[in-house]
Order: C-alpha cells, then structure tokens, then sequence
C-alpha cells in the first residue's frame, strides 16, 4: 500500500518520544509498504529526502524556538503547518496516519481522505478535557476544547497509547471497535547493543528527561532534591532536556545553591549515549502533572533502572505499575534510599508489563489494523 505519515515534527530532527514512536511506525511499514512523510522542514532536512525507506517531503521552515511561544505551542506553527498539507491532495495514499495534535491539521486530512477514499488513522496520546484546554489556551480553552471534540471525531481509526487513553476516547462517544491500545517505545536491539556496551556505576545519582516545560514541574524536582541532597550529599542529579522554561529552571538552581549538585545536558543525539545515561543513574525521577504515556519511564525500567513517582502522576496504569509511587512529601525520603540501595532491581516491579511496550509487534498490529477496515471505511468486529 502507499501510506502517508502526516506529522508536524519528525525524528531525529526534532528528538521526543512521540516523534521516535512515529520514526520507528514508518520505518518499520516501509519493510513492507510504500511510505511517505508530509513534515515541517525542520534544520538539515531537504525539500524531499529519503531515510530508511521512507520519503520525506517538508515545507514551512521551522525550528525549536518557532515550534513554542510563551511556554506553548505556536498556534502560527499550526496553521502553517495544516495548510501545508493540501499539497497531499491530487497524490494518491491508501492510508494517512497523524497524531491528534496540533489539531488544525485533521479536518484538512479527513477532507483529504473523503475525496481520495483513503483511511485516517489517528494516533492519540492524550485526550485533554475543557479545564484542561482552558488553563492552556485561558479564554480561547472553550473553542479549542469544542474544536477538538469535532476535529477528532473524523477518523476511520484510532490507535490510543494507553488503556487510559483508549478509556478518555471512549468517553467522548469513540466506538470501541474503531480503537486499537498500541504504543511501540521499546526497541530491543537498541536496548541489548547498550547493555552489552554497559560497564556499571556506582553513582548515586537521579535522572530526568523532557521538555523544559511548566507541565513537567521540574521547579518541584529540584526541590525534591534539594531536601534529599541535605541527608545525601553525594546525590546528584543529571536534567536532560531543552524548552521555553530553561532560564526558570536556571534561576531555581542558582537560588537553592544547587550548581555543584545539578547538571542541565540538551538533548542526546545519540540513542546509546542517553541509554548509557539512564543505566548510569541510581533512579529515573518524574514529577509531570501532564504525560500521556511516560516513554523515558518505560525506557528507564527497560534498562534496570526504577523510576520514582508522585502518587499524583498521569502516567497510565500499565507503567504506574512497574514504577515506585509516592506521596509527593515522601519523594526525598525515597530518593535517599533508593540512591543508598545499591539494589535497583528491587525498586521494579510488573516488567511482564514491558512486551505491551515492544517494537517487534509494530507490523503485526498494523497489520491487523489495515485488515478491520474495509473498502467502504467500516470496521470489522474483533
């Protein structure tokens, strides 16, 4: 078939979890399909270049600091990058996979999909309710929440990350049959070429990664650590990630004379560089209050390192399980000891839970997909 990924960020111009996911979906359906990439033109990319059997056509320059204004992402990014998708029309897909965000872009696809008779695939990562859009957008939160709510509904299929998400789905009136729980994070050639380069550590020391963004509280990170540094003072920290709060986070670790304790790293461009990274730490600490699936998380446990959370984490049940979760007041005592252990492997719980999370399933699952929808978009039971 000739598929069509529609996604306004692509890996490994633009490193994220979502992004890798999508990378290793459109790798792996080119081994047996005709694959094509409609992105933004993000820095080193070309008009129209070939990586690993996919085809990438780009438009609309763009880059990290365009992608954010004042802490969110750029609506003007959006609009330009929805409208640079009409160029799919008058070229023929069999099917066309998105995300749900930035949203702008659905109706275009689904308009797309009704004139060429292709199916639209949605992958969906979190389903934001109105208080939710509200405290994003302030008072424009109402007419994004309903927009969604419309923009959403037109697709012949969904591929949710989480039981939660499918959940959420479910809940705003998605028929069950149309949604498939998938998220592939796990690659196990990657993650057996890093243990087999690993030498070990000793070093007491917590990792975080993601984007330097309000909804990660990192600022309540640091002051896990902080406290916890007091009883540990060899603890230290490593926070790897870029994003519009970085001066912020900078200011915080300055103010609570944390310099000598915390390290702020980019983003690695290598995946066993960050692997390394992870292996090295005594515990992976996320202290998100917005996090759709937690990839770093399920990465982190993958590698034999446990991951800490407060009781308050979105992360979906499935990962939650694996992990240690806490009382947000009760998360530097825990860091102490989970720093002082030596013993990883007793912080990780449920990894029979980690084959949900594996790249090997990506053509089974897709297979299985393509063959529910029929020639007129309807979806077989079962």
């Amino acid at each position: 078939m000739r598929i069509a990924f529609a996604y306004d960020v692509a890996y490994p111009w633009h490193i994220g979890g979502i992004e890798a996911i999508d990378y290793r979906e459109a790798r792996e359906l080119a081994k047996d399909h005709d694959v094509h990439f409609y992105t933004m033109r993000w820095p080193g990319m070309r008009a129209r270049q070939a990586k690993d059997g996919i085809l990438y056509h780009t438009f609309h320059n763009v880059s990290q600091e365009k992608l954010y204004r004042h802490g969110r992402r750029s609506v003007r990014e959006a609009v330009a990058y929805a409208f640079g998708l009409f160029r799919m029309f008058g070229k023929r897909f069999d099917v066309v996979i998105t995300d749900q965000f930035p949203m702008l872009h659905l109706p275009i696809l689904r308009l797309y999909c009704l004139l060429s008779r292709a199916k639209l695939i949605v992958q969906v990562a979190e389903v934001w309710d109105r208080r939710y859009w509200t405290s994003y957008l302030g008072r424009f939160g109402g007419i994004a929440h309903a927009f969604s709510r419309l923009a959403i509904r037109g697709a012949d299929y969904y591929i949710a990350n989480s039981s939660e998400t499918s959940d959420a789905l479910e809940a705003i009136g998605i028929n069950p049959n149309r949604i498939t729980v998938f998220s592939p994070v796990i690659d196990s050639e990657e993650l057996k070429e890093a243990r087999s380069r690993f030498k070990g550590s000793n070093y007491k020391k917590v990792m975080f990664s993601g984007r330097f963004i309000k909804e990660k509280r990192i600022d309540k990170l640091l002051d896990a650590v902080a406290i916890a540094s007091k009883k540990e003072p060899a603890m230290r920290a490593t926070i790897i990630g870029k994003g519009p709060e970085q001066a912020r986070i900078e200011r915080i670790i300055h103010d609570k004379r944390l310099a000598n304790n915390v390290t702020l790293s980019g983003f690695y461009r290598k995946k066993g560089d960050f692997y390394r990274e992870i292996m090295e730490s005594s515990v992976m600490l996320h202290m998100s209050e917005r996090e759709g699936l937690g990839i770093v998380a399920i990465e982190s446990i993958a590698l034999g390192t446990p991951v800490l959370l407060p009781d308050y984490s979105p992360m979906p049940r499935e990962v939650k399980e694996m992990c240690m979760v806490v009382k947000e007041k009760e998360i530097p005592a825990m860091l102490v000891k989970m720093v002082r252990s030596g013993e990883k492997a007793s912080f990780i719980k449920n990894v029979h839970n980690l084959d949900t999370f594996s790249t090997l399933r990506i053509r089974d699952v897709f297979s299985h997909i393509f063959s529910r929808i029929d020639a007129h978009g309807k979806v077989h039971k079962g």
